[in-house]
């Protein structure tokens, strides 16, 4: 046993420590039985450097689909080549109004202790409109993610890498060939810039980026093709936090089933990380039970609630997965 899993099963007995190890354990017992994984990523992973974990996880064959935000799609590629110029502010609790004009006026954007330059938006912005104007030009449509992907295909990008390529989850995605959706791609940086390009006339119409829905699709599709049709579990759905990346996602099933009308399994297995808690019509902290009334998960389906911060715990789950 690794130095990591043995520390955990000697002091997670009890409470949110428990269930860790216990998610941990179904998902290496769901993934050794020939099921595969659909990573929700919400929040600012990232930005946190969740990378140096996930893209570990989809190399090692152990992650084999995301549905993310915008903001985690491209704060990935925006740390790979300007890691170094981001600035932290440990003691950014203490940080007046006036604290926070100077870090605009200086161009950086604050993620909790983390400012991000802006000067990476614009350099990554400059690549992006090249893609979506070669797309519109030749009538192609893709993803959000297939246009970073293009990105990171680029020779001429290797000079500006400034963190070590291994720790960069959308490259191993890249790499691997497994699908990334972003649900509401718009609200992010590059979704703004993508908006306001077409709206200066740079990009003719915004048909070059496929829609929600389409993304949407495109997912059932996938789902539909690697549930395992009852011969192995079906695909497993690790949540890291709540919102639009776990709620678009985790639909597939009950529009495939209640919609489409066609007979597919149920998730296979269920895991969230969050630190909100239960509240009326929230979903970020809504217990896993619920889902069963909408047709997403069975009641017995494997699932853990660990209310807790995932920046800490899913590194964790990652770690014994891996074996360290």
């Amino acid at each position: 046993m690794g130095a990591i899993r043995d520390f955990m099963s000697t002091h997670y007995l009890h409470f949110n420590a428990r269930e860790v190890v216990d998610a941990a354990k179904a998902y290496e017992a769901h993934i050794d039985a020939g099921g595969k994984m659909l990573v929700a990523m919400a929040g600012a992973m990232s930005t946190c450097e969740f990378g140096i974990s996930l893209a570990r996880m989809i190399r090692a064959g152990k992650v084999h689909a995301i549905s993310c935000t915008g903001a985690n799609l491209e704060e990935d590629v925006f740390n790979l080549v300007a890691g170094r110029e981001y600035e932290m502010i440990p003691s950014w609790r203490d940080l007046s109004a006036r604290d926070e004009q100077e870090l605009y006026e200086r161009g950086m954007n604050r993620v909790t202790d983390t400012c991000i330059p802006e000067t990476v938006m614009r350099q990554v912005e400059g690549r992006l409109l090249e893609c979506w104007q070669r797309a519109s030009s030749s009538g192609q449509r893709k993803l959000p993610a297939e246009f970073l992907f293009q990105i990171l295909s680029d020779p001429t990008l290797h000079e500006h890498v400034q963190t070590d390529p291994a720790n960069s989850w959308m490259l191993a995605a890249y790499e691997a060939g497994i699908p990334v959706y972003a649900p509401g791609w718009e609200d992010s940086t590059t979704g703004n810039i993508f908006a306001a390009n077409v709206m200066m006339g740079r990009v003719p119409d915004h048909s070059c980026v496929k829609s929600g829905t389409e993304q949407f699709q495109a997912l059932i599709e996938w789902y539909e093709a690697n549930h395992g049709a009852g011969e192995t579990p079906s695909v497993g759905f690790f949540q890291i936090g709540g919102g639009i990346a776990g709620d678009f996602a985790i639909c597939a099933v009950p529009c495939i089933t209640q919609d489409l009308r066609r007979d597919v399994p149920y998730w296979g297995y269920f895991c969230q990380i969050t630190d909100a808690q239960p509240s009326y019509g929230g979903y970020s902290g809504a217990p896993a039970n619920e889902k069963i009334t909408w047709g997403k998960l069975e009641p017995d389906t494997p699932r853990f609630e660990i209310n807790s911060d995932a920046s800490i715990v899913a590194p964790l789950i990652c770690s014994w997965v891996l074996g360290d």
